[in-house]
């Protein structure tokens, strides 16, 4: 045999034999792990969220009457509130405290990570301090504002004015002041939370990028606007949704300060909706304003996923 036979000829199959994947009852089980372990929460938010949901959508068709049978009405419910001009006034009051409390919470609480930002000891001790309003009770934040709101020359803020020549001011009691006292609590409660969010975006911000524009002259103000803020452009997005929709679905503070009052100044979504159904009985039109606020939060979500998709 000659060399180029011996190199065509056939040899004996070395080649190993596929491995042939696990049986479908392993895999089968490998699937439904994770959802057994999801299973005890999936069926509690199925009874206490997703069932009520689906009720208060079949609400919004019909005429609720306790005990005498609901009757279907089609869209009357919609155009019943579309067309009140209680629930005009509670949605441009809505969106004004959702943009000032996005914005001064945001704003403030760059502030906050800036000042805050390093890796000293004692640092954890602030942080904690400032974050304190975030885990506390809502009740307790509004009694507290209550009081340093209290309309006379003897309250907290009120004294602190009269330093400057300024007030009484009637804060919560007057319709002019009320809307902006209500927004400076949501800013003074949430921008602690973003501050802990700039904080961990902070922390992947490279340190190089620092060092290269403070070698190369840079002042402080040039490297947030040129390093930091655009290494923050995902944090900024993350958290202009979360502030947007907590600002949209504000409910307890205003409850709990004025309770829409004075004359409706202070009227938002929910609190509208809460007294059609709980305080009027027309649940029906109270269940189709609440699906209203759904349709907007769930465009504005997948509105912020897809751009955050694009971004990527």
């Amino acid at each position: 045999m000659t060399v180029t036979e011996a190199r065509t000829s056939p040899g004996p199959d070395t080649r190993r034999p596929l491995r042939a994947g696990p049986p479908a009852k392993v895999r089968l089980r490998r699937a439904a792990t994770p959802w057994l372990f999801l299973a005890p929460a999936l069926l509690l938010f199925l009874y206490f969220k997703f069932i009520p949901m689906a009720q208060a959508v079949r609400m919004s068709f019909e005429e609720v009457r306790p005990f005498l049978g609901n009757t279907y009405v089609g869209g009357a419910n919609y155009t019943e509130i579309a067309g009140s001009s209680d629930f005009g006034a509670a949605v441009w009051h809505t969106v004004v405290l959702a943009v000032a409390t996005t914005a001064g919470s945001i704003v403030l609480g760059l502030a906050l990570a800036l000042l805050l930002e390093g890796q000293t000891r004692s640092l954890w001790f602030v942080r904690s301090a400032i974050f304190l309003p975030v885990v506390t009770a809502m009740a307790v934040v509004a009694e507290v504002w209550r009081v340093m709101y209290y309309p006379a020359e003897g309250g907290a803020l009120n004294s602190v004015l009269s330093v400057f020549g300024l007030g009484p001011s009637e804060f919560l009691n007057s319709p002019d002041s009320s809307l902006a006292s209500i927004a400076f609590v949501g800013v003074w409660r949430g921008a602690p939370y973003d501050m802990m969010i700039f904080l961990a975006g902070l922390a992947g911000v490279d340190r190089v990028l620092y060092e290269a524009s403070a070698v190369d002259g840079a002042s402080r103000f040039r490297r947030i606007w040129h390093v930091t803020l655009p290494g923050l452009r995902p944090v900024f997005a993350i958290l202009l949704t979360l502030a947007a929709i907590r600002g949209l679905r504000i409910f307890t503070e205003v409850f709990l300060l004025t309770n829409g009052g004075p004359d409706g100044s202070t009227e938002v979504l929910l609190t509208l909706t809460y007294k059609l159904g709980l305080e009027r009985n027309e649940l029906g039109v109270a269940a189709a304003g609440t699906v209203l606020l759904f349709l907007v939060l769930l465009v504005l979500t997948v509105a912020s996923r897809l751009r955050r998709r694009e971004a990527r």
